[in-house]
């Protein structure tokens, strides 16, 4: 069985990119996380990924208080050092990232641009599907 890349996740969703601009925002960025039912949003500038914003960076650094929501900017609180991936990396290596880096959302770029997201959940659901597949092959 040929080994697995992001590139074929990528293939098999139809998801848009979900971003909001530095300046907006919290309160904005999770609107729009609700409106996308998303877990993240990446954080561009002219299309170029300057960070991510998850729920729980919103948890962790923001009172919970819808003020104080819009009155931070997303760039206050974003992930400034994304972890990210290509569509060549293999699904193997992103699971090791994820837990690596404790983060549940990898973003993949090409020339630092976003093409695409994929989750832990992505990854996992991809695993089990293959997994169960070679399975049902072996029987």
């Amino acid at each position: 069985m040929p080994v697995r890349q992001v590139g074929d996740i990528l293939q098999e969703k139809s998801e848009e990119i979900v971003w909001i601009g530095p300046l907006e925002s919290v309160f904005d960025a999770l609107k729009l996380m609700n409106e996308k039912d998303v877990g993240s949003v990446l954080v561009q500038i002219d299309g170029y990924l300057v960070g991510i914003l998850s729920e729980r960076d919103y948890v962790r650094k923001v009172i919970l208080d819808i003020h104080a929501s819009k009155k931070t900017k997303v760039s206050e609180v974003m992930t400034r050092d994304v972890v990210t991936v290509t569509r060549d990396d293999t699904i193997v290596h992103c699971i090791a990232l994820t837990r690596k880096h404790h983060t549940r959302h990898l973003p993949v770029v090409e020339e630092g641009k976003a093409i695409g997201m994929i989750s832990l959940r992505d990854l996992f659901l991809d695993v089990i599907h293959h997994k169960v597949g070679e399975i049902r092959d072996d029987e």
